[in-house]
């Protein structure tokens, strides 16, 4: 005999679904079959993002170093105006560091009437340029006249690696910008105490921090605050 024509075709199909449901089937099956057992290929990596650059490894001689601080790969070489250079002697026991250049300056730093008051109170502690080493955080003056906020964190690290090479014994950091350098914080924080820098090689350097003449030109009574620290400068090193 034959298969049974009158099956009823509608009633077989919703058997078998609600079979498939009650085994837990519940996804449909496409038309097209699906390789299950072939190896996914490999998902390429996303390329990787590239790295900030190292910053420069500066120079380890003072000559090196004053040669590469005028020359092209410094931060400040795009800045318009002259660099000018440090000046003293290398083995200086006492170093001056300042923020940039003044308007005035064309061939050294602290030149016009801020360099004759920077002169006079050289003078008034018996020293004088030939006996300092002198150097500014800018070789450059920046347009606003002010060290800018972005590339402060840097030109502070060359700084310190200037005041390295130098070694001074005492350093006098003049003015905000050049205090921020040196020990991040501003000269209304840092007077009236000696603040050590610790180098590499285990020197320890004492370092004052006063107000930058061109400061004390537009406040006078300021320079009260700074003799004392010109007179803390110069005392017998602090133990």
């Amino acid at each position: 005999m034959g298969a049974d024509q009158n099956l009823d075709w509608a009633a077989a199909a919703a058997s078998a679904l609600d079979w498939w449901r009650d085994a837990g089937v519940d996804v449909l099956v496409a038309d097209e079959p699906l390789r299950w057992l072939e190896v996914p290929a490999p998902v390429a990596a996303p390329a990787a993002t590239p790295s900030a650059p190292a910053p420069d490894v500066l120079p380890d001689t003072l000559e090196a170093f004053a040669a590469w601080r005028l020359g092209d790969g410094a931060p400040d070489a795009g800045w318009g105006g002259v660099p000018i250079a440090a000046s003293g002697p290398a083995g200086a026991a006492v170093m001056i560091l300042v923020d940039c250049p003044e308007r005035d300056d064309r061939d050294i730093l602290m030149e016009g009437p801020v360099g004759r008051l920077f002169d006079r109170m050289l003078a008034a502690i018996g020293l004088d340029r030939a006996q300092v080493a002198l150097a500014a955080v800018c070789a450059r003056r920046p347009t606003t006249g002010r060290v800018p906020r972005d590339v402060e964190a840097r030109l502070g690290a060359i700084a310190r690696h200037h005041v390295e090479l130098v070694t001074p014994k005492r350093l006098l950091a003049m003015g905000d910008a050049a205090s921020r350098a040196i020990l991040s914080m501003n000269v209304a924080d840092a007077r009236g105490r000696y603040h050590p820098l610790n180098h590499r090689n285990g020197t320890i350097i004492e370092v004052v921090a006063t107000h930058h003449p061109r400061f004390l030109l537009d406040r006078p009574a300021a320079k009260t605050e700074a003799w004392r620290d010109l007179l803390m400068l110069m005392k017998e090193q602090h133990s």
